[in-house]
């Protein structure tokens, strides 16, 4: 047991009285910070409301395609002409504190900071309805010590200089609510043509929820999500006693009746891609969008304005305009993952839906490269054989059968290759090989690809009844014909402050993600589609586009009941085409079942025409040979069909092709023969 000496005592009140002289000076100091800053923003009195400066958009070619002019859709109201709704909604999901703090909620800095250290990431927010205004009204993004000091400031300027109603009234008159909207009178009367004072409880909850993501709660974008968002803040106002239980039951089940103004939405140039653009920049760079839309910025985008307007046109006349089906266009730069032209619809000003970027579709058989991409990594070649014809899978233990078909039920009845296997989208061959390889592989390969939505391990997958959407697949396109080089769908290629501060440029680091030579391989053998030299016991599914095709692509079409697929590539641009209708209608004109796959062929000669012809440059490590696309084997003189086809080195056949030797003896019989002839009667006619 320590015995406490006089002398140890003395020290211990030493240290005590050290730490005590400590912290009164750390105090002193933190009260003399705060209160200078305090000070400082008094003495600046309060701070003048900023004009918000229109945001220019321009294409890649330098032409504007779009200019955010702020207060088009703004109109002041002051408090008493807004719905008391709208301030207890508004307060209950962005602000509960907001009467009781100076402009700083303390405990929830606390309580989100200790959420983001539990998670590792930031995964909630703690700003006030003063920071928020202040942060949008003045600020511009800049992820600095600078910024957080200037809102700081800028905040307290705020509380010193103006009442809670003073700046609740300013926050809802200058906050975004999407589609160009400012402010809660605009919005009442743009979703519901209504002034804000006439809100219900119902519509007031809806329109509080959408200034958290304008792209994801606007219920003319996504109503589900907006509506779910709705019943949130309204279970939240019930726990805050703003409302009772019967009120809440009365909102949740009034059926909300919008109203669309098409004056309202400019369509502007490619309004689906500038929308597309805004949301990546929100949900990827943290670029907020209201801050977008006042500061000023110029942003300088991907867009082709010449393979935009292709584009559109082939849209607008390949289908049938009395034809509900709608359609989604996707073109990038596979180098770069750069989106070139993007089209979400067929008419944006009735629906703002972005089919290209939003839809989660069943991509049929267009997904079957990523199927055989993961073959080729196991093993599988060009010359991998396997029976095509009817076929009952067991899963699941043997508790589930699964029992595909081919297209018009056509089945070869023997042996094919690979190589044919995918030019004829045979499904038979595509499950087997998903069976073979283990139905996880496809999973885990959907998720490399960056595809968001998981593949399910069943066997159907394997003929694309897992949902995706167009941008992903044809990025994933993308990355099998650049070699393998991880890329992300691109929309900006720089932005830069009203000073002219570049704030953003997108990274351009290189990553190999795939294996090269598998990439390669698959690629190649994805060209087959269009190359009715390897017609079989059914047409390769590009015969009817391959005569107007002038240059190599590689690509894989995609039919559901309800879909119709294209997507396919050259070394300078991929591109993918979906068809179908938004309801689940199903496709059953044949006219219909051809749009994707003629939109596409014509857009890629078209955006194509004044650049060079590329071929795919196999990498390192693959070696190409001629064989017999039926046998697999090392082509000979008498095999009718050659194609030359690559493989990873070392995988390659080395046996001859022995199925036409007759053929080739008989041929070889008759030429001896023929000369033979010759030679017989050149020595008649001498003689003679």
């Amino acid at each position: 047991m320590d015995v406490i000496t006089p002398k140890r005592i003395k020290i211990t009140l030493k240290t005590i009285r050290a730490l005590t002289f400590i912290g009164l000076l750390f105090f002193v100091f933190l009260s003399t910070v705060i209160l200078s800053v305090v000070l400082y923003a008094k003495w600046q009195g309060p701070p003048s409301l900023a004009v918000p400066q229109s945001t220019i958009i321009y294409a890649n070619d330098g032409s504007t395609i779009g200019e955010l002019h702020n207060g088009q859709k703004r109109y002041w109201v002051n408090l008493d002409s807004i719905s008391e709704h709208v301030l207890n909604a508004t307060l209950a999901i962005e602000d509960q504190n907001f009467h009781e703090h100076n402009g700083f909620d303390y405990k929830r800095i606390a309580g989100a900071a200790l959420a983001d250290l539990k998670a590792m990431a930031k995964v909630q927010g703690a700003s006030t309805i003063t920071q928020q205004y202040a942060r949008n009204l003045y600020l511009e993004h800049e992820k600095t010590w600078k910024r957080k000091f200037n809102e700081a400031l800028y905040t307290i300027r705020l509380e010193q200089n103006y009442s809670k109603n003073q700046i609740l009234e300013g926050y809802l008159n200058t906050i975004y609510y999407g589609h160009g909207v400012y402010g809660i009178e605009a919005a009442a009367n743009y979703y519901f043509g209504k002034s804000a004072k006439e809100l219900t409880l119902a519509e007031a909850a809806l329109l509080a929820g959408i200034p958290k993501g304008p792209n994801l709660y606007s219920p003319y974008i996504n109503k589900e999500k907006a509506e779910k968002r709705q019943s949130i803040i309204l279970e939240i106002m019930k726990k805050e006693d703003y409302i009772t239980e019967k009120e809440l039951d009365t909102a949740v089940n009034q059926k909300l009746v919008y109203k669309i103004k098409t004056n309202n939405i400019q369509k502007g140039i490619a309004p689906y891609f500038q929308d597309a653009m805004m949301s990546s920049l929100e949900n990827e760079h943290q670029i907020d969008e209201q801050m977008v839309q006042t500061q000023g910025l110029k942003i300088y985008t991907t867009l082709d304005p010449n393979m935009q307007e292709i584009a559109e046109k082939l849209v607008e006349q390949s289908i049938d305009e009395k034809s509900d089906i709608q359609a989604g266009f996707v073109a990038m730069d596979p180098k770069t993952g750069y989106v070139k032209a993007l089209i979400g619809g067929r008419d944006y000003a009735e629906s703002p839906f972005n089919r290209a970027t939003q839809a989660k579709r069943q991509p049929g058989s267009s997904i079957k490269p990523l199927l055989y991409y993961a073959a080729v990594t196991k093993g599988f070649t060009p010359s991998t054989e396997m029976k095509s014809e009817p076929t009952s899978f067991t899963y699941d233990n043997g508790k589930a059968n699964y029992k595909p078909s081919n297209y018009n039920d056509y089945y070869a009845d023997d042996f094919i290759t690979m190589l044919e296997a995918i030019a004829l989208s045979d499904n038979i061959f595509a499950v087997k090989t998903h069976m073979f390889i283990g139905m996880e592989e496809l999973a885990k390969t959907g998720e490399l690809f960056g595809l968001s939505s998981k593949i399910k391990q069943i066997p159907s997958t394997a003929l694309g009844t897992s949902p995706v959407r167009l941008i992903e697949l044809v990025n994933a396109y993308g990355m099998l014909g650049n070699g393998g080089n991880k890329i992300t769908p691109k929309f900006v290629t720089k932005i830069e402050n009203a000073d002219g501060e570049v704030i953003y440029k997108p990274d351009k680091t290189k990553e190999q993600l795939l294996n090269e030579q598998a990439a390669f391989v698959t690629t190649h053998m994805m060209t087959g589609m269009f190359d009715t030299s390897l017609n079989s016991y059914t047409s390769v599914t590009g015969h009817s586009i391959a005569d107007s095709l002038t240059r190599e692509y590689a690509g894989k079409s995609g039919t559901t009941s309800t879909d119709s697929w294209m997507v396919g590539m050259s070394p300078q641009l991929v591109t993918g085409v979906w068809t179908g209708y938004d309801k689940g209608k199903t496709i059953n004109l044949v006219q219909e079942r051809s749009y994707a796959k003629n939109i596409w062929a014509t857009f890629m000669e078209k955006a194509l025409d004044d650049q060079s012809v590329k071929a795919f440059t196999p990498p390192d490590g693959v070696v190409g040979a001629y064989v017999n696309p039926e046998s697999g084997k090392l082509a000979t003189k008498g095999c009718p069909v050659k194609r030359y086809t690559y493989f990873i080195t070392g995988t390659e056949p080395t046996d001859y092709c022995e199925d036409h030797i007759d053929e080739v003896e008989e041929n070889d019989a008759n030429e001896n023969k023929q000369e033979e002839d010759r030679w017989f009667d050149k020595l008649f006619k001498w003689w003679d």
